[in-house]
């Protein structure tokens, strides 16, 4: 049996780059899993596969950590969501281009929980910043270096019969 080819998989509520993801999997012929809790229009391109889910708490969030796996790559911005797919092997981007890895996820994960609690603290609203031209760039060079890394790790490995 032959491992399957490495798939994207895009926690896709409010992903300001799905168009992008779209251009660069038909560039290298993977598949793209959209998984969401619905409110997104499907795609007509064969690569992209759109996954509608139930409306609870962190249900896209379970979808993809129990189908991501070693090879595929995944785009969000949910911190606990990255640490989950990359304890199965996955390359794990953000929407603007940071690279979530096995060295970073653990501070990640700790000023996350620091700011959360200083919001709670102050009652202070809070506001991400506004995605740039240049976010969108860097997000499009990473995934792009992710895509070829998968491949080449995917190719290496031995094939199982």
């Amino acid at each position: 049996m032959m491992p399957r080819a490495p798939q994207i998989f895009v926690d896709a509520d409010a992903c300001p780059v799905k168009s992008e993801i779209e251009r660069v999997a038909e560039r290298h012929h993977m598949v793209v899993n959209i998984v969401s809790n619905g409110g997104i229009r499907p795609s007509r391109n064969p690569f992209v596969h759109s996954v509608f889910v139930p409306e609870r708490a962190d249900a896209a969030d379970d979808w993809i950590a129990e189908n991501a796996g070693a090879n595929d790559i995944v785009v969000t911005a949910d911190i606990p969501l990255a640490a989950r797919c990359l304890k199965k092997g996955a390359r794990v981007l953000g929407p603007s281009g940071r690279a979530f890895t096995d060295d970073s996820i653990g501070m990640a994960l700790g000023l996350r929980d620091l700011n959360r609690h200083l919001r709670e603290a102050s009652g202070a609203p809070t506001h991400n910043p506004a995605f740039t031209k240049d976010d969108r760039s860097c997000f499009l060079n990473a995934l792009e270096i992710a895509v070829r890394a998968s491949k080449r790790a995917a190719e290496s490995q031995p094939k199982m019969r």
